[in-house]
């Protein structure tokens, strides 16, 4: 998310100054305690005119109309994308530790493997690590054919390089549907052919990018229907979700002071023990681009399509095989949590395991 433009260079120094304070002490910050506590070379009455400014537009809010100000997950939003310098002692840090605690060649890249870096992640963070376990490398693509199969549908066949054949029905989109038989049949050959050229050979998570462009620039006015087959497609031929999440660190964010009520441990003990199915599918959830940059992802309180999730951050990544993603590495906190540390945590992490499985 890019810098609102009206967030100067004094705002976002109180800004960022509000955002490290809360982090650091969990207690809502006034302008006295920014002006004894940062070096902002600021006036009181103008740290406190801000302060009621930034309420306004979103970034901060008060919990209570005699407190100080926290910052919103809006708020937190702007200080990740904009105004946080990454710690890269914490890169070095676990880079270190997994390197002296484990050795590949004992572990084999195993479950038990997996376990012991989940737990370095842990300790290092002082928030809930999350690994999943590697998945099963797909088959490759070997043939792809679009056939009519009535006046209204059209099968969508498959074929993988182990000669397993798969079939998708969709319907004939509006745009084709008043073509004859012979008519439709030819497009629908011209369109295999594409799929064809483009695909075969190629696994369903490595279909490249330059695909979805040659779609629009060749069949501008279909683009949408053969979109939405490769949408399909990987649907059907997406790897088999694997049950299980090597979960790490509980007591660690047990000691956080969000958590000293029950209700709130209640709720987190219920989101990894009964969600953990949709726990799984959102942190394999990766957009194509920040697979091929191997960006991290970051989730950030009501970001999260989970209601569950909403008094926490998510920050993932995915790991590779041979630049294939097969599985994923994250930490799950509170909104209050030091992203500045985290984000290099997760990166690093996610870094090694691909060298380690590749």
């Amino acid at each position: 998310m890019t810098i609102p433009f009206f967030l100067n260079q004094r705002y976002q120094k109180i800004l960022r100054a509000a955002v490290q304070h809360y982090i650091a002490t969990a207690e809502p910050v006034g302008s006295n305690t920014l002006v004894r506590e940062y070096n902002l070379s600021i006036s009181s009455a103008t740290i406190r005119n801000t302060l009621g400014k930034l309420e306004k537009a979103g970034f901060l809010y008060q919990p209570h109309t005699s407190a100080g100000r926290i910052p919103s997950d809006f708020g937190y939003r702007i200080y990740v994308d904009n105004l946080m310098i990454p710690d890269h002692n914490c890169t070095k840090n676990i880079k270190r530790k997994l390197n002296q605690q484990l050795d590949s060649k004992v572990y084999d890249c195993n479950e038990t493997f997996l376990q012991k870096v989940a737990q370095i992640l842990a300790n290092l963070s002082g928030y809930i690590a999350l690994i999943t376990l590697p998945q099963i490398l797909p088959n490759e693509l070997h043939h792809l054919q679009l056939i009519q199969i009535s006046p209204k549908q059209i099968m969508f066949v498959v074929v993988t390089n182990d000669y397993k054949t798969q079939s998708i029905l969709v319907d004939i989109p509006s745009i084709l549907i008043h073509d004859n038989k012979d008519r439709l049949d030819k497009k629908l050959q011209i369109f295999s052919n594409f799929l064809n050229s483009n695909l075969k050979g190629k696994s369903i998570l490595d279909i490249p990018n330059s695909t979805w462009q040659k779609i629009d620039q060749d069949f501008i006015d279909y683009s949408d229907f053969l979109k939405g087959l490769l949408k399909q497609l990987k649907n059907n031929l997406q790897l088999s979700i694997s049950t299980q999440i090597i979960i790490h660190g509980v007591s660690e964010i047990l000691r956080q002071p969000e958590f000293s009520q029950m209700k709130q441990v209640k709720m987190l003990i219920r989101l990894l023990e009964e969600e953990q199915d949709k726990l799984q599918s959102l942190i394999l959830d990766f957009p194509e681009s920040k697979i091929s940059n191997k960006q991290v992802n970051i989730r950030i309180g009501n970001e999260n399509p989970l209601k569950s999730m909403h008094l926490y951050s998510l920050i993932y990544s995915t790991y590779c095989q041979h630049n294939v993603p097969v599985g994923s590495v994250g930490i799950i906190g509170p909104t209050r949590m030091l992203y500045d540390n985290t984000i290099p945590l997760v990166e690093s992490t996610a870094d090694y395991l691909s060298k380690m499985f590749s």
